[in-house]
């Protein structure tokens, strides 16, 4: 026994098909969105060799520039920044050079006044060499470190994270 097909039941089968591809074709972009960072590849490395020898490095901090790209959406551009770098005993300290007051930059010995110390001239925002805020001057938190690491003999700048040192 063969059953026919209303034409009710035909615009009703055709109409729900054609709105199931429909939504497919918007929903698994979607979901490839929602999901892209779990199909991305595994970044190459967090540490940046910056071309400054270990050698070169003393008490005194000194600006090491580091490149890396960095990708916004779809566009991607190499990204030049810096970090105060000096030995403190054997270990290597790379401190972020952004206030924690405005996000100005911070410079060594930047004022004459107060040597040996880093400066911020936005609003006299001082520094301990460690990246140590110095109560009573406008930044309320420590300056920012980066992981550092010496491959072949060349300081290799990471991640940025909270100052350990200024405690």
């Amino acid at each position: 026994m063969s059953q026919r097909v209303t034409r009710r039941q035909f615009l009703n089968y055709s109409l729900m098909g054609v709105g199931s591809f429909m939504a497919a074709g918007m929903i698994l972009p979607m979901g490839r969105f929602a999901l892209d960072p779990v199909f991305k590849a595994d970044a190459k490395g967090d540490m940046i060799a910056t071309g400054v020898k270990e050698s070169e490095l003393g008490k005194d901090p000194i600006k090491v520039d580091f490149k890396f790209e960095q990708e916004d959406a779809w566009y991607t551009s190499e990204v030049t920044e810096f970090a105060w770098v000096y030995k403190d005993g054997k270990d290597i300290v790379a401190l972020s050079p952004v206030c924690k007051h405005l996000g100005c930059t911070v410079q060594w010995n930047g004022s004459d006044s107060n040597p040996n110390q880093f400066y911020c001239p936005c609003h006299s925002g001082r520094y301990e060499k460690n990246g140590k805020n110095i109560p009573g001057t406008p930044p309320l938190a420590p300056l920012d470190q980066y992981d550092v690491a010496v491959k072949g003999g060349i300081v290799q700048i990471g991640n940025k994270h909270e100052n350990k040192l200024a405690k």
